[in-house]
């Protein structure tokens, strides 16, 4: 599988931002229909997470990738829930913007994990820069 930055821009663009921001705003538009389509969407993110690191060989630029991701993720998860519902099914924390720091964090350590995996199957590391 190529690396995400061997492939086309628009590919790029696509996978780096629209994805994230795009299931963002289904999990938004979930979180006010069913607490368990939440969890489901939510718990589906993390693979998400991990399968995005694994565009880039080296947990540092999975990193990198995952905390964009993560990101993106959790501020269309609320801009989704705004727009869709008045009330959510699951609890939130307070206030709502912590979420957004909750995703962008786990999003960065699963961005790391699946680099670090991609470096380690391919046996190689990310080539160092001066």
């Amino acid at each position: 599988m190529p690396l995400l930055l061997n492939r086309p821009f628009a590919f790029q663009f696509v996978a780096a931002v629209v994805l994230p921001a795009a299931y963002g705003l289904l999990t938004g538009y979930l979180l006010g229909v069913s607490s368990a389509g939440y969890a489901i969407a939510s718990i589906a993110g993390i693979l998400g997470g991990i399968f995005a690191g694994y565009d880039h060989l080296g947990s540092d630029q999975g990193f990198l990738r995952g905390i964009c991701g993560g990101l993106l993720f959790g501020v269309f998860i609320l801009v989704g829930h705004s727009i869709f519902h008045d009330t959510a099914k699951a609890t939130l924390p307070h206030p709502h913007g912590v979420l957004v720091g909750i995703t962008t964090i786990l999003g960065g350590i699963l961005g790391a994990i699946g680099g670090g995996r991609r470096a380690k199957r391919e046996g190689a590391t990310a080539p160092k820069t001066a």
